[in-house]
């Protein structure tokens, strides 16, 4: 009975030693197949692989959706991953982002420390320094280096530039940068943050973590270890350390086929959003989800000493009264005051008054906070303190401001009231006459005519008086010095002897008899070497010029106009 049980022991156990090398093998040669499939699927790089802008240019992942390498970008080239084979080019990652353009003749390698570019010079310089045996451009959009033994050493999913993929997920600490531009992906001014607190913010660069720098929050703070994950259905989500969803961003739920492309990226304009492209129809972008439809919300949209102002879903930047743009050319740039900053004006009659701006919020970064009620005496105590350039009046309290001023937007509901600054000279009302504007202008463009023409005359003058007065002081009977007077003066040493005679025993030579009145021709001669300085910027306006002819305002010592000078 007992060999009977032993028996069926041994017959199993004899089977499955029959049967254990055949099975192995097939095991083996069923994973070799899975892992030769897998690789093919990965479309692997190995060493020696190279690419140019030019031709060959990128690396395709196995279905054409994704592509890494060169694509354009300003006036050369650049490195990343983009979407392939669709007729709008849409970056989803940038390589060395900041770095300048690369010209036609440089060629990205895969060695063993990982990716470089060489140009025809012979300069190099790694992209990427990772050790690795191969690489792929992955289906999901993700690259990666793998090493030896097919672990995976490097990707760029780890390190996002202003996008997220399917698949990608934001890392306590992790931010995403906007790109300057569409056409411009080199890093721009704002932000979306994962913090280490769980909240998802947005701010504008440069500044620190804090409420009154951000424009967007999940309100998810007081979280441990919180990712922001995406889905393949453009389910945008929060998970805290226990993998719990703490947070729906986006609902999810949209179709999730080949055919379809989500990607969610912080764009230039500081709004992130959720877009769908649909590759069946040449790649189609549309708009799934944005964090806000008011362009004004993220805060720096406009530049120092301008505000934003919301008009037909689009926004719009504004001066400030008295300010004009520093770059006439991007309505989005800075603003500057017409004339000069304030404190010029300590020793003259204070010409300037206070202008109100309605609607207006700003950062609060006052420097004197007055308890004062009345809305007069706020003015009065701006206008009497010449570091005072704006104020803050909100009824109850009357908070001083330097310049610049920054984060500006319209806001109808808000109980404070914005106080500027404004030189009288800019302020003149519109229903003025227009014969006495007139008569005005034709002053001043006489003025300034003759000006430059007395100054050009006055250059010319000073330059003939020297030359005439070196060729006089230079006849001396001298045959080194009639060697030299055909040449330009230049230091040379003299002997006394000759130091003598040039100067007629050293005697003073008299001007002429002729009275000016020196503060007036020095005022002229300042002005209109300012108005004919090489660089636009340092020309003074028409206005700050009838000032400065007046004496209202001190003219500063103008730079040298060294290539007027050498022209003459």
């Amino acid at each position: 009975m007992g060999n009977f049980i032993l028996q069926p022991q041994f017959y199993q156990l004899t089977l499955i030693r029959s049967y254990s090398m055949p099975f192995m093998v097939c095991f083996v040669l069923a994973m070799a197949f899975v892992i030769a499939q897998a690789q093919q699927m990965q479309s692997n790089i190995s060493h020696g692989s190279s690419l140019t802008p030019t031709t060959n240019s990128s690396w395709l992942s196995r279905s054409g959706v994704y592509a890494f390498g060169f694509y354009k970008q300003g006036n050369g080239y650049a490195v990343g991953i983009f979407l392939a084979g669709i007729p709008q080019t849409t970056i989803v990652w940038t390589a060395k982002r900041d770095d300048p353009p690369l010209s036609s003749d440089v060629t990205l390698d895969f060695t063993s420390d990982g990716l470089s570019l060489t140009s025809t010079q012979g300069q190099s310089f790694m992209i990427e320094y990772t050790s690795g045996s191969s690489a792929s451009m992955l289906d999901s959009g993700n690259f990666v280096i793998y090493n030896a033994r097919q672990d995976m050493v490097w990707q760029s999913f780890k390190h996002p530039t202003d996008t997220l993929l399917p698949g990608q997920s934001l890392s306590p600490g992790d931010e995403l940068f906007s790109a300057k531009s569409e056409s411009d992906h080199s890093t721009g001014i704002f932000r979306l943050k994962m913090q280490a607190d769980g909240n998802l913010v947005q701010y504008p660069v440069n500044t620190p973590d804090t409420a009154p720098y951000a424009y967007y929050s999940s309100g998810t703070y007081g979280r441990k270890n919180v990712t922001l994950n995406f889905g393949a259905d453009g389910h945008l989500y929060l998970l805290n350390d226990t993998r719990s969803n703490i947070r729906n961003i986006t609902d999810g739920g949209l179709p999730a086929d080949q055919a379809t492309i989500y990607l969610m990226r912080i764009d230039a304009d500081g709004i992130f959003r959720l877009y769908s492209h649909d590759l069946n129809h040449n790649g189609s972008k549309s708009i799934v989800w944005e964090s806000s439809n008011d362009k004004c919300d993220p805060k720096g949209v406009c530049g120092l000493n301008s505000y934003c102002v919301s008009t037909d879903l689009d926004a719009k930047c504004k001066c400030l009264p008295g300010f004009v743009f520093a770059n006439l050319g991007n309505k989005t740039s800075s603003c500057r005051r017409i004339v000069a900053d304030v404190c010029e004006y300590k020793n003259e009659t204070f010409p300037y008054t206070m202008e109100e701006l309605q609607s207006t919020i700003w950062e609060d970064s006052s420097y004197v906070d007055l308890p004062l009620s009345d809305k007069e005496a706020c003015k009065r105590a701006c206008l009497e303190d010449c570091n005072c350039e704006a104020a803050i009046f909100n009824g109850t309290s009357c908070r001083k401001q330097r310049l610049p001023l920054r984060y500006g937007r319209r806001e109808v509901i808000t109980p404070n009231l914005e106080l500027i600054k404004v030189a009288t000279s800019t302020t003149a009302p519109d229903t003025e006459k227009g014969s006495k504007r007139k008569g005005r202008t034709d002053i001043l463009i006489i003025g300034l005519s003759l000006t430059a023409f007395g100054s050009i005359l006055v250059a010319i003058s000073v330059v003939t008086f020297c030359k005439h007065n070196a060729w006089s002081y230079g006849r001396v009977n001298s045959p080194i010095l009639d060697s030299e007077l055909n040449e330009d003066i230049a230091l040379r040493p003299y002997t006394y002897e000759e130091l003598e005679k040039i100067t007629n025993n050293f005697t003073e030579e008299a001007v002429g008899e002729e009275e000016v009145n020196k503060r007036q021709f020095e005022r002229m001669i300042k002005v209109g070497l300012w108005c004919i300085q090489d660089e636009p910027s340092l020309r003074p306006s028409m206005k700050k010029v009838l000032l400065m002819l007046e004496g209202t305002v001190d003219i500063p010592i103008p730079p040298n106009p060294i290539s007027f000078l050498s022209t003459i």
